[in-house]
This record gives structure tokens, sequence and C-alpha cells, in this order.
């Protein structure tokens, strides 16, 4: 017997890495060492910072995969899976660097898997972040047969004196919400629960979604808010404070970027809720509370600026085609998100 008779296929792993090679190396930015295949990734420290803080990430898509799974759809989620882990080191004010996966799964299974790769690559290139390394493992008998799991890591890099760590942030600021481009990677065990209590399958179209699917509609990968966020750091344009609106929600993430003894006083009718929440909440007799409490409802990721630059931010985002909104209040408080009385 060999390893490939108990179900691990290693000239596979070697024809996958050759096929994703050229597409992971096109990520590369200038301070990456070596290329692909060593033991571990070189990064070389960009020049020009004075006291350098390194800032990690790590995430994984969730049962969001489960969808890719049974559409046999893969192009989208390793844009999730980069998009989750770039989205939080950028909070702290942070250019990411690099980025590492890992990828599970219990037969390789190259075409599909050089799909979920090209997805994480898009989302290098839209977070101007290097693929520098990963890990594919193949473990027959953990994982059923077309499936896999992912997990990603992301460095990113600040000015120490830049670091944006809640102190920043003071009583009668504002929080500008940034449009999500759907669920993004979140409550997707409620959208299932949904789905198999209504007996929906992913083909189902509701009229609100304007004649795309939920399939369509779900698998939209999560926004990437890395380039136009730095822009605005290099901007005149201060910001205090920044939340990527995830798991939990607006309640849980926004207060987490507070200095202490603070609040936001939100308002939940200050944006547009995306026809896809809206449908969720009928489909699943699902309160507002619960949605809240789930699901981002239409707002990815929050800045929050002093009141004098309310103005001039709002102004930013809408020149960038960025869809902005005035959503709240820094208070004084306990770390809660208040306002959401449902």
């Amino acid at each position: 017997m060999d390893y490939k008779d108990a179900g691990v296929d290693i000239e596979a792993g070697r024809a996958f890495v050759e096929k994703i090679r050229a597409n992971v190396e096109s990520t590369h930015r200038s301070e990456v060492l070596g290329g692909l295949g060593g033991f571990g990734g070189y990064f070389q420290i960009p020049s020009g910072y004075k006291q350098p803080v390194l800032v990690s990430g790590t995430d994984g898509v969730g049962t969001k995969l489960k969808l890719a799974h049974s559409l046999n759809r893969h192009d989208t989620v390793g844009i999730d899976l980069v998009a989750m882990c770039v989205n939080d080191v950028l909070t702290s004010g942070a250019q990411p660097l690099f980025f590492l996966d890992y990828l599970a799964t219990g037969q390789l299974n190259p075409q599909q898997l050089a799909e979920v790769v090209e997805g994480i690559v898009e989302g290098c290139h839209l977070s101007n972040c290097a693929l520098l390394g990963g890990e594919t493992a193949e473990m027959p008998g953990f994982y059923a047969v077309g499936e896999y799991d992912l997990a990603g890591f992301c460095v990113g890099i600040v000015e120490k004196s830049l670091l944006l760590d809640g102190s920043q942030v003071q009583v009668g600021d504002v929080a500008i919400g940034l449009a999500s481009s759907g669920v993004h990677s979140n409550g997707f065990s409620l959208v299932r629960k949904i789905l198999e209590t209504q007996g929906l399958s992913w083909d189902y179209c509701p009229e609100i979604l304007g004649g795309k699917s939920l399939a369509e509609t779900l698998l939209t990968p999560t926004q990437i808010y890395v380039k136009p966020i730095l822009e605005l750091l290099a901007s005149d344009i201060k910001i205090h404070g920044m939340a990527h609106i995830t798991g939990g929600g607006l309640p849980e993430n926004l207060p987490r970027c507070l200095n202490k003894n603070q609040s936001i006083q939100i308002n939940p009718n200050s944006w547009e809720i995306l026809p896809i929440f809206k449908w969720l909440a009928e489909a699943g007799q699902v309160n507002k509370a619960a949605m809240f409490d789930t699901f981002n409802m239409g707002i990815g990721f929050v800045v929050v600026v002093s009141a004098a630059q309310v103005h001039a931010a709002l102004n930013w985002f809408k020149n960038k085609g960025i869809a902005a909104y005035r959503i709240g209040e820094v208070v004084e408080g306990k770390g809660e998100l208040v306002g959401l009385d449902f």
C-alpha cells in the first residue's frame, strides 16, 4: 500500500501547486523575497516607518462554504476569505501587507481548489496584499468528498503614532456607515435554516430581489474596503476610529472602536436596508433585534470622524462612488450601541 491507497494523492498536490503558482505570484509586492514553495514566506518591512507596528488578523468564511459546496461554485468564497481578514486589520489604520491561507479538503480536486485560489488572488489584488504562501491539506475521512474548509491570516503595518486603538474617539464624534454588498460572510447558519424551514432552494427568485436568485445574491462576495480607506487616511480628513461589521452585527462590532465610558447612539432609519435582509426577516419571521444581532443589515464598515469633518467625509465617499450614511453619534455610556429599541 501507499499514501494514495489511503486517500492522499501527493502527485495531485504537486500538480495543484504548479497550477496556481503564476496566479499566486501575480499578487507579490516588491517587498516579497523568494517565490512559492519554501517552508516559509519572506516579506521585507517597507521603508519609511519610524516605529512600525505589525497588526495581524485571522478568520474564515463560516458556513457560507455550504452554499459554495451545494452550488459547486467556488470563485467568490476566496474573496470573502481575504475580505474578512484585511477589513479587520484595516480598522487599526494598518495597511495589509501579506496574506496566507489554509485550505483543507477530503479529496484534492485541483480544478475546484484552483477556483478558490483565484478568488483569494482577486481579494489580494483588491487589497494590494501579497499572497505569501499557504497550506493545502488533504484529509480523507475528515471532510466529505467535494467539501473543503478555509482559513486565512493577514499581517498589516501602521506607524505607531497613527495606530487607531479607540483613544482618539471623542464624545460628539459621528459614525459614518459604508454600504455592504449584501450578507457578506456572517449569518449563513440562519440563512440556511430559513430556506430549510420554507422548503426553498437556492435557485428561488424572490420578487424583492428583482429577478436575482438567492444563490446569486448570497454568493456576492464581502466588500473589501482597504483601498478607499487607506486613501482617506492619507487625506486631510482625520479618522478617529473604525469598525468592521461582521458576526454580531452593529450591536457587537461598532462599540469595539470606542474609548472608555463611551457608547454610540445609532439611528437605524438613516440608511437603506438591502432587499435581501427584508426578505430574510419576512421569510424567517425574524424580529428586528435578531436581524441586527446576526447580519450587517446593509452597513459593512464604519468610520468615526469629528462632527466638523462629517460633511467633508460624506462628500469624499460620494466622489469615490461609495454609498455612505451618517448613522450615529458617540455619546457618554458603557460601551454599548443605543437606539435599537425594537
